[in-house]
């Protein structure tokens, strides 16, 4: 797989691993198949893998840790962690949350990831979120500290705006903004993807395959069993599916140009979007990660990326992405 350079010494393959799913969210895990998962990633040469003490509370981390412990060093150094923190969930409500960037928190959640995960620094630290009303400055100057002591080797923020990502940036070098972006959400386009290139900041899109719905394979409602959160997500309601659908249709013609599914268009069509872009899709079935990581090798004609930049000018999503407890600290 061809690499990426999120900053001058974080160097990545093209496509990530997001492992959220392997903890909650999306239906029912096992540890075991989830680890049999994680064991192919080197030989589709995914690299990167992407967790948070959010998911699972703790319990992505840890797998992720045992995973680690047991390669071989060779193998071992191949790979960059990314976790996050600033997220409080309340430990008697399923998604119940509140942010908390205070910077005793950060630095206690560090240094539990560290302990999960069985690391003496991680790759890449995140702010998962940012209370609006907390000084970004002081999360930053925390942050850096980390660095500095060698417990994280770069900092990254999630969902944020431009100016937040300036403010942050002008006190300590980001090197990732990770956000949703995919063809079913480009809220981004507008002013935050313009600082990010100017800042020359790394970009992770989390959910590049809009949560699956771009694979096409989920067009019934009545799919999502009671542990899969898109059951109760609005552009996942039957209404929503059936006019979203829109967007797969004029994906459709594609696959056959390529002879590729409509999902590794939407990754290829992230990958043209700008140079540091490394997507994270997340899978618990060893045919898509491989799928997923075969569409970095796959190159879109220009004309083909302008069609496809040029959709949502034609047709709009239905839904929001979030619950309103979802977009807490959403562009903050």
């Amino acid at each position: 797989m061809q690499t990426r350079h999120l900053s001058q010494d974080l160097h990545v393959g093209a496509i990530g691993f997001g492992a959220m799913g392997l903890s909650e969210f999306y239906g029912e895990t096992d540890d075991r198949q989830s680890l049999a998962l994680l064991n192919q990633l080197a030989e589709q040469g995914v690299n990167f893998i992407d967790s948070a003490n959010l998911y699972g509370r703790g319990h992505n981390e840890r797998l992720i840790g045992h995973f680690l412990a047991k390669l071989d060093n060779s193998v071992r150094q191949q790979f960059k962690i990314a976790t996050k923190c600033g997220i409080d969930r309340d430990p008697n409500a399923a998604y119940a949350r509140r942010i908390n960037n205070h910077p005793d928190y950060i630095v206690q959640c560090c240094n539990e990831s560290l302990q999960r995960l069985g690391m003496e620094r991680i790759d890449l630290f995140y702010l998962h979120r940012v209370d609006s009303a907390a000084c970004i400055e002081e999360s930053m100057h925390t942050l850096g500290e980390l660095v500095k002591a060698g417990k994280i080797g770069h900092i990254g923020l999630c969902e944020v705006s431009a100016a937040t990502l300036q403010k942050a940036h002008a006190v300590f070098p980001v090197t990732a903004l990770q956000t949703e972006y995919s063809l079913w959400t480009r809220d981004i386009e507008e002013s935050i993807l313009p600082v990010v290139k100017a800042l020359d900041i790394g970009l992770v899109p989390y959910s590049p395959l809009g949560r699956g719905f771009l694979t096409g394979k989920y067009l019934n409602h009545a799919d999502f069993g009671d542990g899969d959160f898109r059951k109760h997500n609005a552009r996942f309601q039957q209404e929503s599916i059936e006019h979203n659908r829109q967007l797969l249709d004029a994906i459709t013609p594609l696959t056959a140009k390529y002879r590729c599914t409509s999902g590794q268009i939407a990754l290829a069509w992230l990958l043209a979007q700008y140079e540091k872009t490394v997507p994270i899709p997340g899978t618990k079935n060893p045919r898509y990660l491989a799928e997923n990581a075969a569409a970095a090798d796959l190159v879109l004609d220009a004309e083909d990326v302008l069609t496809l930049n040029q959709i949502h000018q034609r047709m709009s999503i239905k839904g929001n992405r979030y619950s309103e407890e979802g977009m807490k600290g959403v562009n903050a």
